[in-house]
């Protein structure tokens, strides 16, 4: 009698087969949402947490200039918007504007950036954190070119123009100090 050998064994290839890996990844808990809502990439990363959270040193001041900013953006959109008139009247001293379009316009985009401004409150992302500051400096930077040429063409001083003016600059420095605050690689103890 002549012995039986046994069958050749069959690997079996894990990696390619998409069962077996969702499989093994259900197991280890990997993959899906936390209580949290973060997805984990392999277990490493579900044990020891986000790095991210933990990078950033918040400059003193940080959130309550976000909030501020926030706050600010959504009042003057939603006075633009709902007020056009009386928001023209104060900053130029001037019967009302010759349309309300451009004002309402101008009360939309800022009521977008005003959004932006409130989730960037909410992150604790650098990245998202400076972009924000960024946008603000901008928007601050050319809505003092504007009034400025405005006031030039016109050839009056209005007080609330030239208080605009004044706080835009005073913006434009505070956003400028905290985006590169934020950007500051951290010290080494």
């Amino acid at each position: 009698m002549a012995a039986k050998q046994p069958p050749p064994l069959m690997k079996k290839h894990s990696q390619t087969d998409l069962v077996s890996r969702l499989k093994t990844r259900k197991i280890l808990g990997v993959g899906g949402e936390d209580d949290d809502g973060e997805v984990h990439r392999s277990k490493i990363s579900q044990v020891l947490g986000n790095e991210i959270k933990f990078a950033v040193r918040e400059p003193l001041g940080l959130r309550v200039w976000q909030l501020v900013s926030a706050v600010m953006f959504s009042g003057v959109a939603i006075m633009a918007l709902a007020f056009p008139d009386q928001l023209y009247d104060t900053v130029f001293n001037e019967e009302s504007a010759s349309s309300k379009t451009p004002i309402r316009l101008y009360g939309g985009a800022l009521l977008s950036i005003s959004l932006i401004m409130w989730n960037a409150l909410y992150t604790a992302e650098k990245v998202i954190i400076r972009w924000t500051l960024l946008t603000e400096a901008c928007y601050f930077a050319v809505q003092f070119l504007v009034t400025t040429v405005s006031l030039v063409e016109s050839s009056r001083i209005a007080t609330g123009a030239v208080l605009l003016l004044v706080s835009r600059i005073l913006f434009v420095l505070i956003s400028i100090y905290y985006y590169y605050q934020v950007g500051r690689r951290p010290k080494k103890v």
